[in-house]
């Protein structure tokens, strides 16, 4: 019987202690869940263990072929070019070691469903649904593309759910920010609004959502306003996470180039286009344990 390829979990990496040790459960979890495969996860920056790290503890266990699988909602800059680029360096450290590369999860359907449970469990259960305005929080990017996967998000959540509407900010690098969204959100005429973070766990930033979403509605009485959680390790997640990495395995890879900086001259990005990508530095990470050395600058055609 042929072994399975093992399963790499990618992370953004937090400065936010919860939520590192919240990613590093869900990992655990999924080890639960597929005792059959050997799983490790790393994050591209800020907490450990770095990706590299991992790496190296699939070999340890005698790993020599895996599947990438980013956990992370968008394809922006750390999908796209750091954990590819980060992947050719693990290429050059290990000999002989191969791997595929998955897609970020998007807006599945089954995250669509967790996204409506986090509503409800925000909402009095006396309101109706046409009388409730959505917020949706993505993270922000300098990536246009990837702001863009976030107002698409959005729509279909808005889509046969009978929501007033559902809008669209960033609480960092992109507009609108949380409190130009909510002014948008009061301006149509919303009187109740759920401001809906677009984040898997808890950290640094659905943190600054939820105080600058306070700070609003302390300065508008006259509308209710309501946080709602991350997303969280729910089952759903679980099962997107196997599921993007039986793609990568079978090969079944469906990635959007079409409006890639990397690719495509978009207006005011036209630098970016054939932009060679480099390894994100992890403190962390300094490569001595492998003996490989650190990789070159690589083609973000890799992450497609």
């Amino acid at each position: 019987m042929t072994t399975p390829p093992a399963l790499l979990i990618a992370g953004h990496g937090t400065r936010d202690d919860a939520g590192a040790e919240a990613f590093r459960a869900f990992v655990r979890e999924l080890g639960r869940r597929r005792p059959d495969l050997p799983i490790a996860g790393g994050f591209i920056e800020l907490s450990p263990p770095p990706l590299g790290e991992a790496v190296a503890e699939l070999v340890e266990r005698g790993v020599r072929r895996f599947a990438a699988v980013p956990l992370m909602l968008v394809s922006a800059g750390h999908a796209k070019g750091d954990i590819p680029a980060a992947l050719a360096r693990e290429k050059e450290r290990h000999p002989g070691l191969t791997y595929t590369y998955g897609r970020p999860l998007g807006p599945h359907p089954s995250l669509l469903r967790v996204l409506e449970r986090r509503l409800a469990e925000a909402v009095d259960p006396s309101w109706d649904p046409a009388e409730v305005t959505v917020l949706l929080v993505g993270r922000g990017s300098t990536d246009p593309d990837a702001n863009a996967e976030v107002f698409k998000a959005a729509r279909l959540l808005w889509e046969g759910r009978g929501y007033a509407g559902v809008e669209t900010a960033f609480v960092s690098l992109a507009a609108p920010d949380v409190p130009s969204g909510l002014d948008r959100c009061a301006r149509l005429g919303a009187r109740r609004i759920v401001v809906l973070p677009y984040f898997l766990f808890t950290g640094i930033l659905p943190d600054r959502v939820r105080t600058q979403t306070e700070e609003w509605a302390t300065a508008h009485p006259d509308t209710e306003v309501r946080s709602a959680d991350v997303i969280g390790p729910e089952p759903e997640l679980l099962d997107l996470v196997l599921e993007r990495y039986e793609e990568a395995v079978k090969g079944d890879l469906r990635m959007n180039c079409d409006s890639c900086v990397y690719r495509i001259a978009l207006p005011g990005f036209e630098d970016k286009v054939g932009l060679p990508q480099q390894p994100h530095f992890h403190p962390d990470d300094d490569g001595h344990h492998h003996g490989h050395g650190h990789g070159h600058a690589h083609s973000h055609s890799h992450a497609h």
